[in-house]
């Protein structure tokens, strides 16, 4: 059945996202669980991909550990028998699939890195040669290597809207210069680390989003999912071919089908047959396994 929040109708509920549900503990944690739910075009659709919120939660708590000494997560603990008594009643629906994690003031604008062109990123450059203000080379193609990795800034669109590339002018202005600043460093460094770690498992991080808050002691910490097929575009480097669509571990496969449909791309969007499910479930099984070097079954396991 579809993981939503009314299973967990003693507990607070402070929203749902695309794909994750919120909930209140205490008076400075939150909890968060990601559900099987996938969107395409910031829109939700109505199929889910078994075991994708297992696979998200489980990469991201192995990229926190990874990128730990660049910049501390939001996360407190990830193990449901260390959760708090309230969350007992609960464990095994959120076993695997939640974690336990500082109440944070999110920062109001969404940090993307992209070391390859494609996607919106593309579709800016065709237009006017620049992406979120950076010039770049002409002759470049989709799936092109970028010069070097860019920082380009999105605003946060609420559910069923789109999110919107910005200027690092445009951000400095929504968050302030300093904290811009910051975000960006941190922005590209995590994808600098991320993308030679993944390189060494023979993947391209062709783009990735990142999302960042303050805890209640000001501290800015890395939050949400990190290094996800949902958040990232993952391609097998052996595969690489600039000129067109990549062969890839994330949801481009399903962005893909989608546009093949003829979908507007507005709500409600179509269902997917179970041969798409399927092999978007392997993806990102693929994803985690390939980068973790960890067996999907082993995590399910010992989660």
């Amino acid at each position: 059945m579809p993981l939503t929040h009314e299973e967990f109708a003693g507990l607070t509920h402070l929203g749902s996202g695309k794909v994750r549900e919120l909930f209140a503990v205490g008076d400075d944690a939150v909890l968060l669980v990601a559900s099987d739910r996938i969107s395409a075009f910031d829109v939700v659709l109505p199929t889910e991909i078994p075991d994708k919120g297992a696979v998200l939660t489980g990469l991201s708590l192995w990229w926190f550990d990874q990128l730990g000494d660049l910049v501390p997560s939001h996360v407190i603990s990830s193990s449901v028998d260390e959760y708090p008594a309230e969350l007992a009643p609960y464990a095994e629906q959120l076993r695997g699939r939640s974690m336990l994690c500082r109440r944070l003031d999110m920062v109001q604008i969404e940090c993307v890195a992209r070391g390859y062109l494609t996607g919106s990123g593309l579709k800016d450059y065709r237009r006017s040669g620049t992406v979120s203000g950076h010039p770049l080379p002409a002759g470049l193609e989709d799936g092109s290597r970028l010069p070097n990795p860019i920082y380009t800034p999105s605003t946060k669109a609420p559910i069923g809207e789109h999110d919107e590339n910005i200027s690092r002018d445009d951000a400095a202005g929504r968050v302030g210069t300093e904290l811009a600043a910051e975000l960006e460093r941190l922005t590209l460094q995590i994808f600098g680390r991320a993308s030679d770690l993944a390189a060494e498992r023979g993947i391209l991080l062709a783009d990735t989003k990142f999302e960042f808050g303050h805890d209640a002691d000001g501290v800015l910490r890395l939050a949400d999912e990190v290094l996800t097929p949902d958040s990232s575009r993952f391609w097998p480097a052996d595969a690489w071919t600039p000129g067109g669509t990549q062969p890839s571990y994330d949801k481009q496969f399903i962005r893909d089908y989608l546009v093949s449909t003829g979908w507007d791309r507005n709500p409600p969007a179509p269902e997917l047959p179970d041969d798409i499910v399927e092999s978007t479930r392997a993806r990102y099984v693929e994803a985690y396994e390939r980068l973790t070097g960890i067996s999907f079954k082993d995590y399910l396991s010992t989660a």
